[in-house]
């Protein structure tokens, strides 16, 4: 069948996505949602009704506060997009997709354990649906530019990898909620706000071989890390540092990851990797690959994601966050955090699960659990 009829298929039969948990991010994607051709938001739900009110006012879909009752009265719900605490996505995703059989779009970081990723990744394969990984900032123009001159070779052999993440994050975004700052629901600066870099620290530099890593919490009264210093090897013999940390102060100051390859340098920056600022091998690149994300720290990634979903449920292109690309992501995570709590080099592709990343506290979750 022709991509074009396949394409005409869905504006027919869109995609109907609900939306679980209200927050800030939650606005992003419905509005992402709504930009799509092909997708339709159907409903939203937030244990707080008056977050769920917000979109429902803001788009004009039906708002629970209770998603059991959200999906038993809108059958026609195919997909729910989880945005709920981080800790809470392995519980929700398992309920949706056992229960309910449906598709599900999980927000960073996907899960909080490799276990997770796994268990989840075979219930949905056994129930017949999807899992969808929001990794939002590999659609950024600067990272494409790079890993197009990667994969063309105009950069050559990858030799370092640098990822510098330096943001303010003081002790009262931490209290805005009970989920924030903790090991159960949260993870620290590496989990919450360094997902999206140690994802892109994949994409470029290849397969990580072994990692040590040291955590520390200076910036704020929290459980968690607020300052990460890593270094890697990467299978290749490439070598890498990481250095995360949300203890800045008084703002945010960079956001960045560098790359030293045997052609040249790529340098990409600004909020959210959104600037190519050094590209050697074609210094053009940096104006024509480098977006304004001043009034969108999100980007445009989201959008993206919803056309690549269409796309799939068309059978033009599969989702190309696969299993073995979600569990690596969230294996590396894991594996900085084994590194800090037993004080050595860890071997990423052995590493299992943080004794204390996503450790199970129900007196926590129970905040965030939906009653049948």
């Amino acid at each position: 069948m022709p991509i074009f009829i396949r394409k005409d298929i869905m504006k027919n039969n869109p995609v109907k996505v609900a939306v679980i948990g209200c927050g800030r991010i939650s606005g992003h994607h419905c509005r992402s949602i709504i930009e799509t051709e092909g997708v339709e938001l159907v409903a939203v739900c937030d244990l707080v009704r008056d977050k769920a009110n917000i979109y429902h006012e803001q788009f004009g879909v039906r708002a629970y506060v209770n998603y059991h009752q959200m999906l038993l009265e809108n059958p026609q719900i195919d997909t729910v997009a989880i945005i709920t605490p981080s800790g809470m996505h392995y519980e929700h995703a398992l309920d949706i997709i056992s229960r309910y059989r449906k598709n599900i779009i999980v927000e960073k970081p996907t899960f909080m354990k490799p276990s997770q990723v796994r268990e989840v990744y075979a219930k949905a394969a056994e129930a017949g649906v999807q899992v969808f990984a929001v990794f939002q900032n590999r659609h950024n123009r600067a990272v494409k530019r790079v890993l197009q001159g990667l994969v063309a070779g105009e950069l050559g052999r990858v030799r370092s990898v640098a990822v510098r993440v330096r943001w303010c994050r003081p002790q009262r975004y931490y209290d805005l909620a009970p989920w924030r700052g903790t090991f159960s629901m949260d993870g620290g600066c590496l989990t919450n706000q360094g997902i999206h870099h140690i994802d892109l620290l994949r994409q470029f530099g290849g397969q990580v071989s072994r990692v040590c890593s040291v955590h520390n919490t200076l910036g704020a009264d929290i459980e968690v890390e607020d300052i990460a210093a890593a270094s890697i090897i990467f299978a290749s013999g490439a070598i890498g540092t990481l250095e995360v940390t949300t203890a800045a102060r008084p703002i945010d100051y960079e956001a960045s990851l560098s790359l030293v390859c045997e052609n040249g340098l790529a340098q990409i920056g600004g909020i959210a990797v959104n600037e190519l600022q050094i590209y050697t091998p074609d210094p053009v690149a940096c104006a024509q690959s480098s977006e304004d994300f001043s009034g969108n720290i999100y980007g445009h990634g989201h959008v993206k994601i919803y056309e690549e979903i269409v796309d799939h449920f068309s059978d033009v292109k599969k989702f190309p966050v696969i299993f073995d690309d979600t569990l690596a992501t969230i294996q590396l995570l894991n594996s900085f955090y084994l590194a800090d709590e037993n004080r050595c080099w860890v071997d990423v592709a052995t590493a299992g699960d943080s004794a204390r990343l996503g450790q199970l506290d129900n007196k926590l979750a129970d905040l965030y659990r939906t009653k049948n």
